[in-house]
């Protein structure tokens, strides 16, 4: 049998690859340096692998292409033999590289409104202009050609009408999964309604793939996303340790195969990789953030135009960003290999956003004694209102339970909600008083 904690080949020898401190910042101190993750190498061949696959697919009649949103029915998808495509992935690749901005006019000027989710009005604006990093990085043709959308509701309502776009543009079905939204308690009967649209799928899948459903194919896509999600969880979970070895800017960045290739061996042998990584990064005591003085707590989507912004001014105040409701949200405790629609209605029911106030807020708090949180910010996303809970009170009442909150007002994607200045002021001045506090 293998040796489950032996490091894997590249991963010797780390401690050879942390820069060297040589700068200070204005307290005087040294001031700490990006440490590069060195699994990130692995990560992008098998992203770019993805991509050229999707692109193969797309042009080979032969093949079958779906396109998912990120919290729906992959699996069950992946074991038709569909290639899976996720236009959420995409719309954050557009914020990442800062040209959301130049397309969401493009889809206002067909109507959808600058209120509703930038993810959407990017990605569709993308499409209208057939521009997108997507295509030139992975030297791809065009977008991937769908034979069939398929949707699931339990995070907004908005990924229904983006998808209903593509249907319409390419002239392929629509599928979807209406979830319970917004469960207290989760009970079976919450489940038990999901199961039942997710069995539903299962006819038109064979009429528009042409295959019949193998239920050993899907229980064995489901496995290996349920092997995805505990190494995944595992991975995020090394930040607990203090000092942490990872920030939520990388894990914003690694969550990549947990996303796109959940329900496959090449994510599971991923983040093999990257955990043993981070452990080792542990062993030998060395931390994401020099001198380690803060830990803090990201509630909402990430600003993703600004994570390298924001990454730089936590690291110049010695301020680690250690966990985060958004990369938890590709952990799928409830997956049951062996009854696999009820533990993928009961995974995709359960997620933090189709809770209600009361669980997401008894879910943080246990976040923040897990991770020995010090406070926690809150970023109120203008286009995101489903994945934004600093709206109903909650950072007030966390304040009166002695935890420290911050608000701040931004996007996802759209930086004109964005104003860095004052941003900067309020995070440095939050800091502050975390000082004070101490």
């Amino acid at each position: 049998m293998a040796d489950e904690n032996k490091v894997p080949q590249g991963i010797t020898k780390l401690e050879t690859t942390i820069e060297t401190v040589t700068k200070s910042n204005n307290s005087g101190k040294p001031k700490s340096k990006r440490k590069p993750i060195l699994a990130t190498s692995t990560m992008n061949e098998i992203m770019g692998d993805y991509f050229h696959e999707l692109d193969d697919a797309s042009n080979d009649p032969n093949s079958l292409v779906a396109w998912c949103t990120s919290v729906g029915p992959a699996e069950l998808l992946l074991s038709f033999g569909f290639k899976v495509y996720y236009p959420e992935n995409h719309g954050a690749m557009l914020g990442t590289k800062r040209v959301a901005m130049d397309l969401i006019p493009v889809a206002n000027a067909i109507g959808y409104s600058p209120d509703i989710c930038s993810y959407l009005t990017s990605d569709i604006g993308s499409f209208i202009k057939h521009d997108s990093p997507m295509l030139t990085a992975f030297n791809m043709k065009e977008f991937p050609k769908p034979d069939v959308l398929a949707y699931n509701t339990n995070q907004c309502r908005d990924v229904q009408e983006w998808f209903a776009y593509y249907s319409r543009k390419f002239k392929v079905p629509l599928i979807g999964i209406n979830s319970p939204g917004k469960v207290d308690d989760l009970k079976d009967e919450h489940i038990k309604a999901a199961q039942g649209q997710f069995e539903a799928l299962v006819e038109p899948l064979e009429k528009i793939s042409g295959n019949r459903f193998d239920e050993q194919r899907f229980k064995e896509s489901v496995k290996l996303s349920k092997e995805c999600t505990i190494l995944w969880r595992q991975v995020l979970e090394t930040a607990a340790n203090k000092p942490s070895p990872l920030t939520f800017f990388d894990s914003c960045i690694h969550m990549g195969p947990a996303v796109v290739l959940r329900g496959s061996q090449t994510a599971v042998n991923y983040y093999k990789l990257l955990l043993a990584e981070l452990k080792d990064r542990i062993d030998k005591n060395i931390a994401a953030i020099d001198d380690e003085e803060f830990r803090l707590y990201w509630e909402g989507m990430p600003i993703w135009g600004k994570l390298r912004n924001l990454s730089e001014l936590f690291m110049e105040h010695r301020t680690c960003m250690v966990a985060s409701t958004y990369c938890n949200s590709w952990i799928f405790e409830g997956f049951e290999p062996e009854r696999p629609f009820y533990g993928m209605a009961k995974a995709y029911t359960e997620i933090f956003i189709n809770r209600s106030e009361r669980i997401k807020e008894q879910y943080i708090n246990e976040m923040v004694k897990r991770y020995n949180i010090d406070g926690i910010i809150f970023h109120d996303a203008k286009t995101c209102p489903s994945n934004s809970n600093a709206r109903y009170g909650m950072p007030e009442r966390l304040k009166d339970k002695g935890i420290p909150t911050l608000v701040l007002d931004g996007d996802l994607n759209d930086l004109r909600c964005y104003s860095e200045e004052q941003s900067k002021t309020k995070i440095e001045a939050f800091i502050e008083q975390l000082e004070e506090g101490k």
